[in-house]
């Protein structure tokens, strides 16, 4: 691929991220509420003393253990410095509880029937797999997976995992734990069904964010975005030719679903290619669809993928 051509999409994305945003909606009569609950500053401020009244508070976060091995990880050096760090990267966490009720207006928008969950921020020593939890009326937010993608204490994961765990990331994977709640995956596993379910997905936190960023939306770097747009062409080339879409091989998921450090195509794109290309593909299939078609959100997703592949007319530009 011509890096001059990506430089050149990067440098147009950096000045047209107007054109890219979702199709707003008024949501300013929306009420919602937003409750966080800082339990990482309760927990590591406490002692042997207030450890009764913290444990009576937060039931769900002590499991059985003699009250010494809480005791311990409140002294914690390493879960201490992870502590100091996310107190000094949030703050009073006010810029985030705006971009969270902003967030839940939309979600509240599009599922009237939606509840804001109460926040519960905490340190989870770096349980990546585990950034945002939202378990019925709680959602769990791990603030030491957002303390900038330079950290230090970053060192030891791969950049395409750490280039995500930015606080900017943070409103984005409550968006996509949200949408979870909201959206039934197919049973088959033919792999266009994969993908459409995916563009669903992805559909559904443009729906809730959107003045965010498509690469954020993603978490593609700029690059990483406009490779993938200097290359849909090839990529839709690629699935037709070799006939993936009616595959039901279950290595296509690893290929190009998963997170990774870039897509298996097995061709010299490969290097320069982001991962999860078929999340970003079955996006703008999905995009494709609802540009063509009068529907809904919840109409989208109680459509199958075979009608919204046929209906969507997706054709990406050479």
């Amino acid at each position: 691929m011509n890096r001059l051509l990506i430089l050149a999409i990067v440098l147009f994305l950096s000045v047209s991220c107007k054109k890219e945003i979702a199709k707003k909606v008024d949501v300013s009569n929306i009420k919602v509420t937003v409750s966080v609950n800082r339990f990482e500053q309760k927990f590591y401020e406490a002692d042997e003393t207030t450890l009764p009244e913290l444990k009576n508070e937060f039931p769900y976060l002590f499991p059985v253990q003699n009250d010494s091995v809480w005791l311990n990880k409140m002294k914690d050096e390493e879960e201490r410095e992870l502590y100091n760090k996310s107190q000094e990267v949030f703050g009073d966490f006010e810029n985030e509880k705006k971009q969270i009720e902003d967030l839940f207006k939309h979600v509240k928008y599009y599922n009237p029937n939606f509840e804001a969950p109460k926040i519960i921020t905490l340190i989870t020593n770096l349980d990546y797999q585990n950034k945002i939890v939202y378990a019925d009326s709680l959602l769990f937010v791990s603030l030491d997976m957002y303390l900038g993608k330079s950290s230090e204490v970053y060192q030891d994961f791969p950049v395409y995992l750490s280039q995500n765990f930015d606080k900017s990331q943070l409103v984005v994977d409550m968006a996509s734990a949200i949408s979870d709640r909201y959206f039934t995956a197919a049973k088959s596993r033919q792999f266009l069904d994969m993908v459409i379910g995916a563009g669903k997905k992805m559909h559904m936190v443009d729906s809730y964010l959107p003045s965010v960023a498509d690469a954020q939306k993603i978490g593609y770097s700029e690059t990483e975005y406009a490779w993938a747009k200097a290359n849909e062409a090839q990529i839709w080339k690629y699935f037709i030719e070799d006939k993936v879409l009616y595959s039901t091989d279950s290595k296509l998921v690893d290929r190009f679903m998963a997170v990774a450090p870039f897509s298996k195509f097995y061709i010299d794109i490969d290097k320069d290619s982001p991962g999860r290309i078929g999340v970003w593909l079955g996006w703008q299939i999905v995009r494709a669809y609802m540009n063509n078609n009068e529907v809904t959100l919840q109409q989208l997703l109680q459509t199958d993928a075979e009608e919204i592949f046929k209906k969507s007319k997706y054709k990406p530009k050479k």
